[in-house]
């Protein structure tokens, strides 16, 4: 099964962020409210309780969402040089075409579109939203030997990879593979442009990085970061800047209550709400502080 449920996104002006992605991705709102308190302190940010958010679902109507949620904008935050969500992929039907409505959008491009060398079905570019926020969009022209990748439904569809800033990529692989039960593929070293831009690296310089799968879904990307990069900043008592969760099903929530029993933030409990539907939830938080939000199947 597919394990990607949703991202978590901090917005410094909600409406104008929400009408952003509906009218440039054709995400359709499927929710609104004020975060309630007990929700908050599940992520270990009191202080996030009462703001607004939304939900947002892509046009193709896959179960998979966006949330926004109002925060004030952290002022000495900078995209792509600290630890935690880095980005969020959403596969498309067509990277060009994309591409074209990205250069008359309010989206930054920061990586146009290209070919992965060795790669060819995986055709992506990259862009920046109004609050940093780092979006790839992924044209998927085939399978991959190791998993299974999703076909978009529409021309912008859903999230199918979150990626995970970290300080060592070993580290954080491990701990991922204990406590959400999901195995981690190998390591590899790539030319990885928009980490050299951020830390004025030459462009020639590598980088680690690995994907993690459950069976053959992959959902998960790890950055090595250089040693330059920081903790992120954030208001105290508030959810990090743009990405700031990565919500996640799982088979065998049972296996993963008892392996998480002592590091969930709080415990797991049912919520409402479009993302939860009524089953359980907790979140735990990675080596390098990255909140990932588990939910029962």
């Amino acid at each position: 099964m597919r394990l990607m449920k949703a991202a978590t996104l901090t917005v410094s002006h909600l409406e104008q962020s929400k009408s952003l992605y509906s009218d440039w991705l054709d995400y359709n709102c499927v929710e609104t409210g004020r975060i309630d308190l007990n929700l908050a302190q599940s992520w270990e940010a009191p202080n996030t309780a009462g703001q607004n958010f939304c939900v947002l679902q892509p046009a193709s109507g896959a179960d998979v969402f966006i949330r926004m949620i109002e925060q004030p904008a952290v002022p000495n935050y900078r995209p792509l040089r600290s630890y935690g969500w880095a980005a969020i992929e959403i596969c498309n039907q067509d990277t060009l075409a994309v591409n074209s409505r990205m250069e008359r959008s309010p989206f930054e491009i920061i990586g146009p579109p290209k070919e992965l060398d060795g790669m060819p079905a995986i055709f992506p570019m990259q862009v920046k939203g109004p609050d940093g926020e780092i979006v790839y969009f992924t044209e998927i022209r085939d399978d991959l030997e190791a998993y299974d990748l999703p076909r978009a439904a529409s021309l912008i569809d859903k999230l199918f990879i979150l990626v995970i800033a970290c300080r060592d990529i070993k580290v954080t692989g491990k701990w991922l593979e204990e406590h959400l039960l999901i195995n981690k593929g190998r390591d590899i070293e790539i030319v990885y442009t928009m980490i050299n831009q951020a830390f004025d690296l030459p462009m020639d310089t590598k980088h680690p990085i690995a994907t993690l799968k459950h069976e053959r879904d992959v959902f998960l990307e790890i950055d090595t970061y250089p040693k330059e990069a920081e903790n992120r900043p954030l208001h105290e008592g508030m959810l990090p800047p743009c990405v700031a969760i990565g919500s996640f099903i799982h088979p065998n929530f049972e296996a993963l209550e008892r392996q998480n029993k002592e590091i969930w933030i709080t415990p797991p409990q049912k919520r409402d709400g479009v993302i939860y539907a009524g089953k359980r939830a907790a979140t735990v938080r990675s080596p390098d502080g990255t909140l990932i939000e588990i939910i029962e199947a």
